[in-house]
C-alpha cells in the first residue's frame, strides 16, 4: 500500500537536500511546479 504521507515527505527531504527548488525540479521533470508543490503536500498522487 502506497504511504502517501512518506512519499511526500520523502520528495520535498530529498530535494532540499540535494538543494533543488520547486521551480528547478518540475523544469527538469517537464512538469509544472504546482504539480510538485502538491506531490509535497500530498494533494496529488498522478
Amino acid at each position: 500500500m502506497l504511504n502517501l504521507q512518506a512519499l511526500s515527505a520523502n520528495i520535498k527531504m530529498y530535494r532540499k537536500a540535494k538543494g533543488i527548488s520547486q521551480n528547478a525540479l518540475a523544469a527538469a521533470l517537464s512538469i509544472s511546479p504546482q504539480s510538485v508543490s502538491k506531490w509535497e503536500c500530498g494533494v496529488s498522487h498522478k
